[in-house]
């Protein structure tokens, strides 16, 4: 180049060269600078910043975590974006999928983050993954009838063993029993119930009984009668028990009478725990333990769509004759995924593996939004952390500028790995 073009070149780069100083290279040094001095930025402090970051509870957590989101979110990202892609070129429907798949990019971290908050409700009724857990468990384990039932003290029933209620008095025939339990919400209470009947007849020797929500609406009622606007506790289980063996079970109807056989005259009247047992309520998501991986499950939705976009093209430009000549040779289709698909999709899967490390090293959003205040420190991230310590309360700059540091230390072996594929492509 003659001396007059370089100068014409050098004004061309000019513009970009002050942004680049300006937007890049002054803020990342001076936090190198400011990373050195204290809290108020007057005192040199030395190391004392850094040395915090590998002492300090919070921040240790915060790091953990930030080897937990580098190894698994963009292994597990890339992984079903290779699977989507591979699956869908073989589906007449596959544009459409592609497009459900890619639709979480169009939104935004925020409202990811406010969609997964509910997703991720404890109660199962707003939460979407609790309505699932519970209605699976309870397809296998049956749910209790009346959870917080209980006897008032004035009542003929007392506590028994593993939440369990005893009568006080054996049963008799011919004698009707009076099973009465408050605490019963209106929710639980069985729809086809019906008035309590007051007083039960049995056949020959067998034992009746009546088991009713002894409480009145608006008042009134005495403890232990039978009101004409109780009603009974249908469902409600009844063992007999005689030498700590049960020797008879019955079931209250929707009128709450239940009958024993003639066997349990004489035998202690039992309400086992299982009537009382507080309902599943599904998995604490956002609890201590589950919190990162939910998080990182609602980053994958997000960034699958992303993978599979980048996977699907360069599946698209692989040499079918390459496949066609393995699936000739006896190849069955996992052995062509493994050996041929995989392996020329390495340069591709390289390109998404890295652009998702560097991305998740700077996740913010996401665990801001969905880690509630309880457990957002156990969630905690270096970006998370970086924020709260630059202007959360006790702001400290120090700290603060230190975490920039670090992370731009973790980006640039990514980014240098990066440099070094994107050369060698060069060279091919």
């Amino acid at each position: 180049m003659t001396g007059t073009r370089k100068v014409i070149a050098a004004a061309f780069l000019l513009p970009a060269l002050v942004l680049l100083g300006a937007l890049v290279v002054y803020p990342i040094g001076y936090s190198v600078y400011r990373s050195f001095f204290d809290q108020a930025g007057t005192s040199f402090a030395g190391i004392d910043n850094y040395k915090a970051l590998f002492t300090d509870e919070t921040i240790l957590t915060a790091v953990k975590n930030n080897a937990i989101w580098v190894v698994f979110a963009p292994t597990v990202a890339t992984a079903l974006g290779l699977i989507f892609a591979v699956l869908t070129e073989r589906i007449r429907w596959g544009t459409a999928f592609k497009l459900i798949v890619f639709m979480p990019m169009a939104i935004s971290m925020l409202a990811a983050g406010i969609i997964f908050r509910l997703v991720y409700d404890q109660a199962p009724e707003r939460g979407v993954a609790n309505a699932v857990v519970v209605s699976v468990h309870d397809m296998f384990s049956e749910s209790a009838g009346f959870p917080k039932a209980r006897p008032l003290p004035v009542h003929p029933l007392e506590k028994g063993e593993g939440g369990s209620y005893v009568s006080k008095e054996p049963v008799r025939a011919g004698a009707p029993v009076q099973v009465p339990l408050v605490g019963v919400a209106p929710a639980k209470m069985p729809s086809d119930a019906l008035p309590a009947k007051a007083d039960p007849v049995a056949d020959g020797d067998a034992i009746a009984g009546t088991a009713w929500l002894d409480f009145t609406r608006g008042g009134g009622g005495k403890p232990n009668v039978v009101d004409p606007e109780e009603l009974g506790l249908k469902g409600l289980k009844v063992e007999a028990v005689r030498d700590g063996r049960v020797v008879a079970t019955a079931t209250a109807g929707a009128d709450g009478v239940f009958t024993l056989p003639a066997s349990a005259d004489g035998a202690q009247l039992r309400l086992p725990a299982e009537n009382f047992r507080e309902p599943y309520n599904g998995v604490d998501w956002l609890g201590p333990t589950l919190v990162t991986p939910g998080i990182i499950g609602s980053y994958v939705w997000m960034w699958a769509g992303f993978a599979m976009v980048l996977i699907a093209a360069g599946l698209a430009g692989l040499p079918r004759e390459l496949l066609e000549a393995a699936r000739v040779d006896g190849a069955n289709e996992w052995q062509v995924f493994r050996r041929i698909t995989v392996p020329m999709l390495a340069p591709v899967l390289a390109v998404v593996l890295v652009t998702l490390m560097i991305n998740v090293l700077k996740v913010f959003d996401l665990v801001f939004i969905i880690a509630p205040g309880s457990t957002q420190d156990d969630a905690n991230v270096l970006a998370l952390q970086l924020y709260r310590s630059s202007f959360g309360t006790d702001a400290d700059l120090g700290i603060g500028s230190a975490i920039a540091v670090l992370l731009l230390l973790l980006v640039l072996p990514v980014m240098l790995f990066n440099i070094r594929r994107i050369r060698k492509e060069r060279q091919r």
